[in-house]
């Protein structure tokens, strides 16, 4: 791996810890953290198919209250380095060793995420001293040192993987026994069918399970292709609103504003 490969890496590991905090650009979702570091790599496709595999698994990862997630950002980029270091993009290995080795490292990563808030609390109280004095930029100052941590919290972990030899992480690899990788394969399908029920339970709507049972009907139309399937997404949508503006505006007064949803109420 060249320099400037280790310094983008480097740089978008930062990134997917901050965003695990900050939620703004979603650097560490597994879709976007293995897919930049596929591309800062030279394997782009092979980050993609990373990424579409553990994003699917991710859906199911969410803190509720004082439970904490699984880390996707740290399973995002150390998966995505240990693929690129040992030198085998085949499918079947990226699903079958690259994905369990991840969800080792996703449970691996919320001892440092636990660590990581600990020392947080310390700084809050810093933070508030500086308060107590009046000092805005010594509050912003230790806000910025927290999230700083935050980032180091898995460029940290990045760096030493690529410091590790090509052999070494290709031997630790194919070291792992099959009934522990495939035991985390069905137990990350598990949470694959958990992320679904999620999605689809937001989703429960009556305006918008129309739409929901005609993805599964575009979905294995293969001579569709991507970018044809979004802009085919782009124009329903932009149908659905002209629609509901024009019966908003011009209605009768039994009618909800929602098109869809009064045909389904005809039904």
């Amino acid at each position: 791996m060249s320099i400037i490969s280790i310094i983008l890496v480097l740089i978008f590991a930062f990134l997917a810890g901050l965003e695990g905090i900050l939620d703004q650009w979603q650097f560490h979702q597994p879709i976007i953290a293995c897919s930049l570091i596929g591309i800062a790599t030279g394997h782009m496709a092979a980050g993609i198919i990373l990424g579409g595999s553990l994003q699917m698994i991710a859906l199911g990862w969410a803190n509720v209250g004082a439970a904490v997630a699984p880390d996707a950002a740290l399973a995002s980029v150390a998966s995505a380095i240990l693929m690129v270091q040992g030198g085998n993009f085949d499918l079947t290995h990226i699903t079958g060793v690259i994905v369990p080795a991840a969800i080792l490292l996703a449970t691996a990563g919320l001892v440092l995420t636990t660590l990581v808030r600990f020392l947080s609390v310390g700084i809050v109280h810093l933070a508030d001293a500086a308060a107590e004095k009046g000092s805005y930029s010594g509050v912003a100052g230790w806000h910025m040192f927290a999230l700083l941590l935050q980032g180091l919290r898995i460029a940290i972990p990045a760096a030493i993987i690529l410091a590790i030899p090509a052999e070494t992480v290709t031997a630790a690899l194919n070291s792992i026994p099959d009934w522990v990788s495939k035991g985390l394969a069905v137990g990350g399908g598990m949470v694959v069918v958990v992320g679904y029920a999620m999605v689809i339970n937001l989703m429960a709507t009556k305006e918008l399970w129309p739409f929901f049972f005609l993805g599964f009907v575009l979905a294995p139309l293969s001579a569709i292709t991507l970018i044809g399937m979004g802009i085919l997404g782009v124009v329903i949508a932009l149908i659905y609103l002209n629609l509901s503006n024009n019966a908003g505006n011009g209605g009768t007064a039994a009618s909800s504003g929602d098109p869809i949803g009064d045909i389904l109420n005809d039904y």
